[in-house]
């Protein structure tokens, strides 16, 4: 995650779901193969990733389910919103993806989705899905550490 402290960067969209539904264990950072209409869509914010997720197939990373909205101003081009963008990794991250997506329960979700240096870029994390329990406990410890940090604000004021 450091690369996304950078003064050059610009954030476009973040799946803030995919901390509470999965473990977080692995952060990567790919650029996407996109076409003009959808660069300039997602300079001005309009990308979601909502249930959008990356798989690796015939040896490259696709990222499948974003949706970045049609660009207003784009005549004649007329794209799927949602369709499969693939991920720029050089072949030694693909490997290693592969033998880590093949463990049982690991899957590839993009967190965020940001600009680089001018060039649009996706953060894909190596997450196992929660359970249930999981999800509660995690939301019960969260609300436990906000309720600490109020009261030490309190007590230090």
């Amino acid at each position: 995650m450091p690369a996304i402290r950078d003064s050059a960067v610009k954030m476009v969209c973040q799946n803030k779901k995919a901390g509470h539904e999965y473990y977080l264990d692995e952060f990567i950072e790919a650029g996407m193969v996109l076409l003009g209409a959808e660069v300039k869509s997602l300079r001005e914010g309009r990308g979601n990733l909502v249930d959008s997720y990356a798989k690796v197939k015939w040896g490259e990373v696709f990222l499948y389910n974003m949706h970045i909205s049609p660009y207003p101003f784009a005549h004649g081009v007329d794209l799927d919103p949602t369709r499969a963008r693939k991920l720029l990794l050089s072949r030694k991250e693909i490997r290693r993806l592969i033998g880590k997506t093949e463990i049982k329960g690991y899957s590839l979700i993009p967190t965020k989705v940001y600009f680089k240096k001018g060039r649009a870029k996706v953060e894909i994390a190596l997450a196992r899905g929660k359970k249930k329990y999981d999800k509660r406990r995690s939301l019960k410890e969260k609300e436990l550490k906000r309720e600490m940090d109020q009261a030490r604000k309190k007590s230090n004021y």
